[in-house]
């Protein structure tokens, strides 16, 4: 099986059970991934969100919409000042033991997999966003940590 990148799709951010919360799409799909996989990914999302601790409200998600049945929602909140929390759901991959092959029936998977290849790149970008933006300056700026996306393209190699 020959790898190839897939592409890389930048909604802008929405606010979701009080976090603001930027959005990645994965897909090899010119046309995105489908509303209807997006709409029921995001109303689980709320399932995945830690309790607030005093760190900013700033969560960031990955939706990929695998090539086969599977669609996966990685959802990563900053938690105790400068730490990732992660929570992973899935649908329509039976080996993640999805109860069938409907990419809109997300359940949380439990499992501690932080995301593959084609789900990693906002990662590193995100890091930079919050360390730029609400650890550097004398006052976090959660607008603009808000606004810094990765840029949409692909998710391989970036200048």
């Amino acid at each position: 099986m020959a790898f190839s990148e897939k592409l890389l799709f930048v909604p802008p951010p929405v606010e979701v059970s009080g976090r603001r919360v930027k959005r990645y799409h994965v897909t090899a799909d010119p046309a995105g991934i489908e509303p209807e996989i997006e709409k029921a990914a995001y109303a689980l999302l709320p399932e995945l969100l830690p309790a607030p601790d005093g760190t900013p409200p700033a969560t960031f998600v990955v939706l990929h919409r695998g090539g086969d049945s599977g669609a996966y929602l990685n959802a990563y909140s900053w938690v105790w000042d400068n730490v990732l929390h992660f929570a992973g759901a899935a649908a329509g991959q039976p080996a993640l033991d999805c109860p069938d092959t409907d990419p809109t029936h997300f359940v949380p998977t439990g499992r501690p997999w932080i995301g593959c290849v084609w789900e990693l790149p906002p990662v590193l970008h995100e890091r930079d966003a919050w360390v730029r933006h609400m650890l550097t300056p004398d006052t976090p700026d959660l607008d603009g940590y808000a606004h810094d996306s990765l840029p949409a393209g692909t998710t391989g190699d970036r200048p």
